[in-house]
């Protein structure tokens, strides 16, 4: 769980530094299932152009902190979690979506909730 919280953090952190006073509010939602966790992080900022498209740090083999500024936020992202996605488009935002699939272990508190609901 410490990795899409990771992940989490770098996307709202990537919305205050990006965004910045630009931003009109940002949302983030969750979701937590039988076979993973959901992360989106949405905001109501600029937006951006979409950038050509560039293989992840881990198909570069290079080491993050070597990664350019711009950039290494969704690196880390793709690092921690086993998909991302963003969605951004001039003049109505940015949506992050990060998914992490979960294997639950048989004294998981919240799989014995589920099961008892």
């Amino acid at each position: 769980m410490y990795d899409i919280l990771l992940a989490a953090t770098e996307a709202c952190t990537n919305v205050l530094t990006h965004a910045g006073r630009h931003v009109r509010g940002y949302a983030v939602v969750t979701s937590l299932g039988a076979v993973g966790c959901q992360v989106e992080v949405a905001d109501e900022g600029i937006g951006v152009a979409p950038a050509p498209q560039e293989p992840a740090a881990q198909e570069l083999q290079v080491p993050v902190a070597q990664l350019p500024e711009s950039g290494r936020g969704l690196a880390i992202m793709r690092a921690f979690v086993d998909h991302v996605t963003l969605d951004s488009r001039p003049g109505h935002g940015t949506v992050v979506t990060m998914r992490k699939h979960i294997t639950w272990s048989s004294d998981a508190p919240l799989r014995q909730f589920r099961a008892a609901s």
